[in-house]
């Protein structure tokens, strides 16, 4: 993982870029789109389950970017405030479209949550949709994105203590969770070393 040095210095020219886009510079917009195309384009996806939507909504959030560069103002990092615009443009995409939020966590950034030996993708997934979705959401910013609670407050609009809140019980469920899929696994084979056994 990056230093927070890096994290800093990565920020810093971001920023120069961001102001470059604010004064309609297009090779500043191209290369923040490579930056941020293929962050932006897994972070839509695991809130759409979408393809479609997800190019769509990282396009959107780049436009979005290249009209309000000048109103940046420095108060958060260059990413969160436009993770922020590309969270905004999914939630009015799931809105219009009635669309079930659905976001998605590789196993590795959840080490910390349950056992490892449970890091199946299926498993991860499974446990992340028996969240709220108000759970599901903070989970995938935290894990996910790497956000700060404050940042997550801010990305959200809610208190950080509610995002404290939301991230306790997220952990305590996905524990209960990953320990009931172990059980039953472990029951499963059991039964069939049995039938074996007898057969």
């Amino acid at each position: 993982m990056g230093t927070q040095a890096d994290s800093e210095m990565a920020n810093d020219d971001e920023l120069a870029l961001l102001q470059r886009v604010a004064k309609k510079d297009r090779e500043a917009i191209t290369t923040l789109y490579r930056i941020y195309h293929a962050r932006l384009f897994k972070f839509v996806y695991r809130l759409t389950n979408s393809y479609t939507a997800a190019d769509e909504l990282v396009n959107d959030t780049m436009l979005v970017v290249w009209r309000n560069a000048a109103d940046f103002r420095g108060e958060s990092q260059v990413s969160t405030w436009i993770f922020g615009i590309a969270y905004r443009q999914a939630m009015r995409h799931v809105s219009r479209r009635r669309m079930r939020l659905w976001p998605r966590a590789d196993p590795d950034e959840l080490a910390s949550v349950g056992n490892p030996d449970l890091e199946t993708e299926d498993w991860i997934r499974r446990a992340l949709d028996s969240l709220p979705a108000a759970q599901q959401l903070t989970m995938i910013l935290v894990f996910y994105l790497g956000l700060s609670y404050t940042e997550t407050a801010r990305l959200t609009d809610c208190p950080v203590n509610t995002v404290k809140t939301r991230m306790f019980h997220a952990r305590r469920k996905l524990r209960e969770f990953l320990a009931e899929s172990a059980g039953a696994q472990h029951e499963d084979r059991h039964e069939t070393r049995h039938e074996r056994r007898d057969g």
